[in-house]
């Protein structure tokens, strides 16, 4: 099907109905619409669950499972409402589009699942109908429709997955773009017969599998009773705590609360996004490095109680070597803190790029060849065990970890967390070195540096040793949005399952969040509350997640079945303290869980 036909194609369903073939291209929305704030702007509207059908699912392709072998793309016929649908969709995992005016074989065949969004008046035109019929003959198709359910007699040799909405609505497209990934779920029938093939009645129920973006009242809670939440962070930015921040909420499995705020300088020129990608900093521990010692512990890969040595040849004839995995991960090994940027001589960096200084660090700063296994780890391995058996805080404990995973897995912690997590759970943004794989405007400023590196840091790992090793190390180097950690959080929350497949078993989940310390309230890996204050007056007691430098934090209550995302670049243009003195994490930490307490306090008061 050629250019010349869609052109003459647009021109007729244009002029005829007055509606046209649009291609949207989600790589290119950046986010500006924030799917849970329409969400909530779209409870007046008619229930979209209680009249779109789920149709051809015998095959149970809906919701969709395996993300890591399928490759999406989306092309939109005539759909008004596509930023929502856009918007909501990329919530779930990468989902590209393409411009059919433009469309070759070749890029089409770059895709093994199609999304095609199409209303029954385009439908009607025998070319787009031909079309679609023709892509379900070699690919994965989901058709979602909208308006006259008797247009569904024109698909009777259609196959393949159809959402069918008769309300052509901005909330029909939000449930349609959850419905297709399991965020919500189908059990409508058709209330009229349309055809013998859609015969009244018919129509597939499906389960909730993953993360579900609606209003706060949802769940019982008053958005009102959110609201203190935008006082806390606007606060932080007048008093330039930071410049920007984004806060998620999630509850029951619900994102109830997904807002940005500020802008990515003080300048105000870029607006924050709720999908823009943060220096997560020490949240590399949990998000990566932790995860990874999971799955291999899990795979019997690891003992937890076997020595560094067993896993890592080159700490053997150290005093690193018999120190159990499991002291390293509670910060009871005993290692010191080091500083790794005041060891940097001229001849170790260089302005400009080669095969003798391969390791960027930033857009002109090259570290010379193998710097990190010459100069840094035998620093680390030499270092003094000063305090084992105490609670000290050191990042040579996740370098170690790192070191030890690689072994154990045989291959780089990025990518065997990119591949063992973040793409089969359809997280678009976390990894490591985020400048290779997205624009810098995407990117949140960290800090501009003008001590190490001299240059405003972008997508380039703030924490300086990270920086040395190339950006990838086991205690700083992630990058991610908030609706990433949000997936990756909810996975331990639901217990190890997440998208209809199994990450961890429930017992590893328990054992590295639970209290494994006798002189701290550490877990493995990860930090936790104890229901003292910290990390918030109001966090149950086993509450756990982790805190980052630049001004980031993660935490997951399993008692509430909440978690509480706040990201931001409290390092930028320079080292403040401020969002730690105004306290205003656990300030909105204890905003969050004062609305939740209203929500009971009224539910009681109701009999309920």
């Amino acid at each position: 099907m050629g250019k010349n036909f869609w052109t003459r194609g647009i021109a007729c369903v244009g002029i005829s109905i007055g509606v046209f073939l649009v291609i949207v291209v989600f790589g290119g929305f950046n986010g500006r619409v924030n799917p849970v704030e329409i969400t909530a702007d779209l409870n007046l509207t008619p229930d979209a669950q209680q009249t779109a059908v789920l149709l051809n699912n015998s095959s149970a392709t809906i919701p969709l499972v395996n993300l890591r072998d399928r490759s999406i793309a989306s092309i939109n016929i005539g759909i008004q409402h596509s930023e929502v649908f856009n918007a909501m969709l990329r919530n779930y995992a990468p989902v590209a589009a393409i411009d059919i005016v433009n469309a070759t074989p070749e890029l089409i065949e770059a895709y093994t699942t199609l999304i095609i969004q199409v209303n029954s008046e385009s439908l009607a035109y025998p070319e787009t109908l031909n079309y679609i019929l023709g892509l379900q003959e070699r690919k994965e198709v989901i058709l979602v429709g909208y308006g006259n359910t008797h247009a569904l007699k024109l698909l009777s040799s259609f196959k393949s997955p159809i959402i069918w909405n008769p309300d052509i609505s901005a909330a029909s497209a939000d449930y349609s773009a959850q419905l297709i990934f399991g965020g919500t779920t189908a059990h409508n029938r058709l209330n009229e017969y349309v055809s013998d093939i859609y015969p009244a009645g018919a129509g597939y129920s499906t389960e909730k599998i993953r993360l579900k973006y609606s209003a706060p009242e949802e769940v019982g809670i008053s958005s009102m009773n959110l609201n203190k939440i935008d006082r806390i962070v606007n606060e932080a930015i007048s008093q330039h705590a930071t410049p920007s921040a984004v806060v998620m909420v999630v509850k029951n499995g619900n994102v109830i609360f997904n807002k940005a705020y500020g802008s990515h300088t003080y300048d105000a020129v870029e607006p924050t996004q709720t999908d823009d990608i943060y220096d997560l900093a020490s949240i590399t521990k949990t998000a990566a490095t932790t995860i990874a010692v999971m799955r291999l512990y899990e795979q019997q890969k690891l003992d937890l109680d076997a020595s560094i040595g067993s896993y890592f040849p080159l700490a053997k004839e150290t005093n690193k070597e018999f120190i159990p995995l499991k002291e390293v991960m509670l910060h009871q090994a005993g290692f010191v803190n080091l500083d790794f940027f005041s060891g940097i001589k001229s001849q170790d960096h260089s302005t400009d790029s080669s095969f003798f200084y391969p390791v960027k660090v930033t857009d002109n700063y090259f570290v010379r060849r193998n710097y990190y296994q010459e100069a840094m780890l035998p620093r680390m391995l030499r270092s003094p065990i000063k305090t084992r058996g105490q609670y000290v805080y050191s990042d040579i404990s996740m370098y170690m970890m790192k070191e030890v995973v690689e072994h154990q897995a045989g291959t780089s912690l990025d990518q065997y967390v990119q591949n063992e997590f973040y793409k089969p759970l359809g997280m678009r943004t976390a990894g490591f070195n985020p400048r290779r794989r997205f624009e810098k405007e995407k990117i949140v400023p960290t800090e501009q540096d003008n001590y190490f590196r001299k240059t405003l840091l972008q997508g380039y790992v703030h924490d300086q040793g990270a920086a040395l090793v190339n950006g990838v190390s086991g205690h700083a180097g992630l990058f991610a949005s908030a609706n990433d950690l949000a997936i990756l959080n909810q996975v331990l929350l639901n217990g190890g399952k997440y998208g209809g497949v199994e990450y961890f078993k429930p017992e590893t989940i328990n054992l590295f969040t639970s209290r494994q310390s006798d002189v701290s309230r550490r877990g493995l890996g990860f930090d936790r509350s104890e229901g003292s204050g910290y990390p918030s007056a109001l966090a149950s007691s086993g509450t756990y997640g982790h805190t980052g430098y630049t001004g980031t934090c993660v935490w997951v209550d399993p008692k509430n079945d909440l978690i509480y995302i706040f990201l931001s670049n409290r390092v930028y243009p320079s080292v403040t303290n401020r969002l730690n003195s105004l306290r205003i994490r656990p300030r909105i930490q204890d905003a969050i869980y004062e609305a939740i307490a209203k929500r009971i306090d009224f539910n009681e008061s109701a009999g309920g």
